[in-house]
């Protein structure tokens, strides 16, 4: 990752005097460097990610078709999702990567285009192979005779996740004129953002219009890759103030409101946070990031134990591939396990699913690993010369990557010519923008 701009007066960076020495490392920007912090939250999110999607499912297998439930739809298990929903935190982690990498860029002399381009490769490229075993695996699996409810169930899935890269590649996109933004206004850009998230929030909820939420996919995620941007120049404020008022807010929201307890999807819910993003997933977003804003400093000196910082290296390279193919390692094991063997998941909260929840971990494990070993080295894959390609050529790249992983997510790989439309659309914009970075040491995705 690149240095971040010089540490400046506090008088001139924080909006208001730190006095104690604690509470100013907690809102100071990052040290030049590598941000141990940054590195942290990035796999530690990931980690959640991944943990949660393997732990949430409840399968049976009956008559051709698979079942799935909800772990954490029992009782009061929906409380955990305001921890382990991590994507708030994720987009705040990037946005304070992208700042500082988007500067970096700058004092290198490095145009907007060339900045996107590098970055549009190492966010699309690990989606490739991906596309490329899972357009023709469905129909090899219906062919051998597997039944057609979970074939298509899995292969659906398998593109879902795609969302947060075509959301991430907008976000990306936008860093340096929503850099502007906050360099001129600061904490009144994600204010606005967040007012304008509640304004599509009541405007769903009073007309019954669900189409009218979907404006907060920009609304909410930019609001909190903006606070990145405020972490990055040290004017974050005070941690824990923003911890209590985020998840303080929330707790209102789904007391008083139309708003579900859990930050993620159940089944048969009339609400969802998640999709599209609500005004209380932006509230618990904003408690974790103040959560973790006020934990840094022993976060940071977690991440420099020896051990540690080489378990943060070896992941950060990784971290695409383990979310690109975890659910894939989940789907292997249900074929083999539930489909197959006929092993149904035991009731969540049971003893018997608190006992066999470690062995399914650890399976899921060993199905993963061959899958990182075989496809890590798209995210490292780079070349020697930069973008030489104008503006509107990688506007055009962006917008093409951005439409393919848009008809994933929206579609999956399910079997038909749509995947393959798609898969052309995500090629073409990697061909039209190449432009692998300068020589340089490669950077994961979520370092921007």
């Amino acid at each position: 990752m690149t240095s971040p701009l010089p540490r400046v007066p506090p008088r001139i960076e924080t909006p208001v005097t730190l006095i104690a020495t604690r509470s100013t490392a907690r809102s100071a920007p990052p040290p030049p460097g590598r941000d141990p912090f940054l590195d942290v939250l990035r796999v530690f999110g990931m980690a959640l990610v991944v943990l949660q999607h393997w732990s949430m499912p409840v399968l049976s297998f009956a008559d051709g078709r698979i079942t799935t439930g909800n772990a954490l739809g029992t009782g009061w298990a929906w409380a955990i999702t305001w921890i382990s929903q991590v994507m708030p935190l994720v987009f705040f982690a990037g946005g304070a990567a992208n700042a500082i990498s988007w500067r970096g860029a700058v004092r290198r002399g490095e145009t907007i285009p060339v900045w996107l381009a590098a970055r549009l490769r190492r966010l699309a490229l690990p989606v490739v192979p991906l596309a490329a075993v899972w357009i023709p695996l469905p129909h090899l699996l219906l062919a051998l005779g597997m039944p057609q409810q979970p074939v298509v169930t899995a292969s659906r899935l398998a593109g879902q996740l795609l969302w947060f890269l075509a959301i991430y590649l907008v976000v990306v996109a936008l860093t340096p004129r929503m850099l502007r933004l906050n360099m001129v206004y600061g904490w009144r850009v994600p204010v606005a953002l967040s007012a304008g998230a509640v304004m599509v929030d009541v405007a769903r909820f009073t007309s019954g219009i669900e189409v009218v939420g979907f404006v907060n996919i920009g609304l909410v995620w930019l609001a909190v890759h903006q606070l990145g941007f405020l972490y990055a120049d040290g004017r974050l404020g005070r941690p824990w103030l923003l911890a209590l008022s985020g998840y303080g807010t929330a707790a209102v929201l789904v007391a008083f409101g139309p708003y579900p307890g859990s930050m993620i999807g159940m089944p048969g819910a009339a609400v969802s946070n998640m999709a599209p993003p609500t005004v209380a997933l932006l509230a618990v977003g904003v408690g974790q990031i103040g959560l973790a804003a006020a934990l840094r400093p022993w976060i940071t000196e977690f991440a420099g134990w020896p051990g540690v910082t080489r378990a943060l290296r070896w992941a950060g390279s990784r971290m695409m591939t383990v979310y690109l193919w975890h659910m894939s390692a989940l789907f292997v094991v249900t074929a083999v396990v539930v489909v197959g063997l006929g092993v149904a998941t035991p009731e969540p909260g049971t003893s018997a699913w608190l006992s066999g929840w470690p062995h399914w971990l650890v399976i899921l494990v060993l199905a993963l690993w061959p899958l990182l070993r075989g496809f890590a080295r798209f995210e490292t894959l780079g070349s020697a010369s930069p973008y030489r390609g104008g503006t509107v050529r990688i506007v055009a790249a962006g917008a093409l990557t951005g439409a393919g992983l848009l008809v994933f997510t929206v579609m999956g790989f399910v079997p038909g010519p749509v995947p393959v439309v798609g898969a052309g659309m995500l090629v073409a914009g990697l061909l039209l923008g190449h432009s692998p970075a300068l020589k340089s040491p490669q950077i994961p995705i979520y370092q921007g």
